[in-house]
């Protein structure tokens, strides 16, 4: 629920007889050709480096028809697939030697499972810890002595450290969230964020000795302030933690020195929000700032204290990462170009092999006044006058945001006629953390006015035909898109939820304890404390109202929207003889599998096309 959908590149999603078939409003095949295309194009993720052994690289790629991990030996530029399975493998990453490959194992995408590892150069997977059982992961430091890794169950959190050749132990275990964040070079201090205090969204910091398990230091800001330990200096004996604080009201860094236990606030006279990561000589940081809708890179010297803007283009930049010789690469993307794996200054580090993906659409910027202040949305239009038929496409998070990066879902609506509005409604991020936590205590109904406010100034506007809008989302998007079928169907002609929370009550019962956390934070208690609280903000309550018909799409073996609460919604429409569709899959919160999203896509631009037909 906390997360996209699609858990793997941006927009990638088995087929049961409750699929809806096309009809003949399907599109002309050349359209049909263009938005598949986008979706077949082979990508790569940003490469991970081993820390000892930059030439050693790890990165994800679709190139296969499913997201797996693949290793890249620079100094003979030979690539090789490191892991095969049906569903996909999402997370890995490598050791500091660059010897191992460390992959994580669920079944299915239901997100429980192990660590395994693999030799750099091809070899028999196995546990990595065998002491550790199954669970969701709750972070991983792979040192050069040591290895933390975090695990989370029903339980709890526990905490782990395995030293080379002695048994691993616990060193940590609590019954709210907890995860591994940062380990020392020297392996000798681990840092790890707990939630003791009641609020996740909020974490504190403590650091741990790693010879003897005892506390060394603690960091916590207070109630509605989180602290991110971000990683330790690249150094020997350097005890300097990169963290994020936002004590201003939006996400900044600081330099937390363990061994002095003192820090520098690093002030960056920037709008948005701001992270980091260290140069490899620990004279410098890499920050990304995120605002409005694109980023920026700037290295920040900290002797000086000089910003220098690094020259990257217009967009959004997924990840960035500053190598040993200095120079910095990075994963960018905008609206109409497709991710390019790239230098700051230019050259392209990494391409999947075949063509490129068709170009897209540029987005507009539209600030809309809101009950909550102005609320920033991106629209793109088709060819022709408006008013337009419209699909308002819902972020999901909530703590996330729609951006001018390639989305080829978006590109798919505007190939087929649409007009796509996205909402960065109060709890998106980039915009302080006043706007992002302005939904505590009242999710769904909050986002839902940001949402209405755009919707009624782009009618106003002559854009959107009233008639004529669907609403549309994932995760934490689907369930605002069935609240909204039920609490504003004056609004919408059809609505689109893919792996949504459609009773939350259910899904409360049924989803990782760590989400368990997460809803008690945002609502305000347990559905035994603030019963109401749920009730208010679940789609099943208003299921009566629902005048337009929907789409469901539910992935069997979904961990954060788990299936019996998204059933028990489809049986109220059953009951009420709602006109409603249903697209089950075998996976979990989404697909990795590129055809299978394919399939989703198709299924909801049919259901589009005959329910609010563009034409």
């Amino acid at each position: 629920m906390s997360a996209e959908p699609s858990p793997g590149f941006p927009d990638s999603g088995a087929i049961t007889p409750e699929a809806p078939s096309p009809d003949a409003t399907a599109l002309p095949p050349e359209i049909t050709a263009r938005w598949q295309a986008r979706f077949r194009a082979p990508r790569v993720s940003l490469p991970d480096w081993a820390l000892d052994a930059p030439q050693r690289n790890l990165y994800s790629s679709d190139v296969s028809g499913v997201v797996e991990q693949y290793a890249w030996d620079r100094s003979t530029d030979t690539h090789r697939q490191v892991t095969d399975r049906p569903n996909g493998t999402l997370i890995g990453t490598l050791s500091p030697d660059g010897e191992t490959i460390w992959w994580f194992a669920d079944t299915d995408g239901d997100e429980f499972g192990v660590w395994m590892t693999q030799p750099f150069s091809g070899g028999p997977d196995t546990v990595a810890v065998p002491e550790v059982g199954p669970a969701y992961p709750a972070g991983l430091e792979i040192g050069r002595s040591v290895v933390a890794l975090g695990r989370s169950t029903d339980d709890g959190s526990e905490l782990w450290l395995a030293p080379s050749g002695r048994t691993p132990r616990v060193v940590y275990r609590h019954a709210d969230p907890a995860s591994v964040d940062a380990l020392s070079h020297d392996d000798d201090l681990l840092v790890i964020s707990h939630s003791e205090h009641g609020d996740p969204r909020y974490p504190a910091l403590r650091v741990l000795r790693t010879a003897d398990d005892s506390v060394v230091a603690e960091k916590w800001d207070g109630e509605g302030r989180g602290l991110h330990a971000l990683e330790f200096a690249p150094l020997p004996g350097d005890r300097r933690l990169l963290v994020g604080h936002e004590r201003r009201g939006r996400e900044e860094l600081l330099v937390w020195d363990i061994g002095t236990d003192t820090e520098t606030e690093i002030v960056l006279d920037l709008p948005g929000d701001v992270t980091a990561g260290w140069y490899p000589d620990g004279s410098a940081l890499l920050v990304g700032h995120d605002h409005a809708a694109r980023s920026e890179l700037y290295r920040y010297d900290l002797a000086s204290g000089a910003l220098e803007k690094l020259d990257t283009p217009r967009g959004v930049v997924r990840g960035a990462t500053a190598r040993p010789d200095g120079t910095v690469e990075l994963a960018w993307s905008n609206a109409e170009r497709p991710p390019v794996i790239r230098r700051a200054d230019g050259p392209v580090v990494l391409a999947a092999p075949g063509a490129e993906p068709p170009a897209a659409y540029p987005v507009e910027d539209r600030w809309v006044p809101g009950p909550g202040g102005d609320v920033h949305a991106l629209l793109v239009r088709p060819e022709g006058p408006g008013p337009h038929a419209t699909a308002f496409l819902v972020h999901g998070g909530p703590e996330a945001a729609d951006d001018d990066s390639y989305r080829a879902r978006r590109a798919a609506y505007v190939d087929a006629g649409y007009a796509v509005v996205h909402v960065n409604y109060r709890g998106s991020t980039g915009y302080g953390s006043t706007w992002r936590d302005a939904l505590t205590g009242r999710p769904g109904l909050t986002e839902l006015e940001d949402i209405g406010a755009v919707y009624d100034a782009l009618v106003a506007e002559g854009v959107v035909d009233p008639a004529r809008a669907l609403i549309s989302g994932g995760s934490w998007g689907g369930f605002l898109t069935l609240l909204a079928l039920g609490t504003q169907a004056e609004r919408w002609a059809a609505g689109i939820a893919e792996v949504p929370v459609a009773d939350y009550l259910a899904a409360y019962e049924d989803e990782m304890e760590g989400l368990r956390a997460y809803d008690r934070a945002l609502f305000g208690g347990s559905p035994e404390e603030v019963h109401d609280v749920y009730v208010r903000s679940s789609p099943i309550t208003y299921v009566d109202a629902v005048a337009a018909p929907v789409l469901v799409v539910a992935g069997a073996n979904d961990p954060r929207c788990p299936i019996r609460q998204i059933d028990n919604y489809l049986g109220e429409l059953e009951r009420r003889g709602k006109p409603h569709e249903v697209y089950r899959f075998d996976a979990g919160h989404g697909s990795l599998v590129i055809e299978e999203t394919i399939r989703q896509v198709e299924s909801a631009l049919s259901f589009a096309l005959r329910r609010v037909p563009p034409g």
